[in-house]
């Protein structure tokens, strides 16, 4: 597991690589919470994370607390055909604007 974080104008990106699992969890956490403090547009880049567990989903979960508390938006650049089916059977899907590109994701997070 790979967290690294940028900013662009005012926005947070969180790019996250390999499996977000029990083991990773909580690496991917501390990788995103960080730098998430005070935001309230951020976009989580997981077109490189290969597998989602639960664990991982409750981590999206959080982020998503932490910036609706503020009024803000997450968006998920890149999630996968079989993340984006899991995340619409647990109901998670709908907390998050998903997008292909960093461009997309940057665009629906102005004003």
């Amino acid at each position: 597991m790979n967290v690294t974080s940028k900013t662009v104008g005012n926005i947070t990106v969180i790019e996250a690589e390999g499996s977000i699992d029990s083991k990773t969890a909580g690496e991917f956490e501390r990788g995103a919470m960080g730098p998430i403090q005070g935001q309230t547009a951020v976009i989580l880049d997981i077109s490189k994370v290969d597998f989602l567990s639960s664990a991982g989903l409750r981590v999206l979960l959080m982020i998503y607390r932490q910036i609706k508390s503020r009024n803000g938006k997450v968006v998920l650049l890149g999630a996968s055909e079989e993340i984006q089916d899991i995340m619409a059977n647990t109901g998670f899907l709908s907390f998050f604007i998903l997008v292909d590109t960093l461009d997309e994701g940057i665009a629906a997070l102005k004003p």
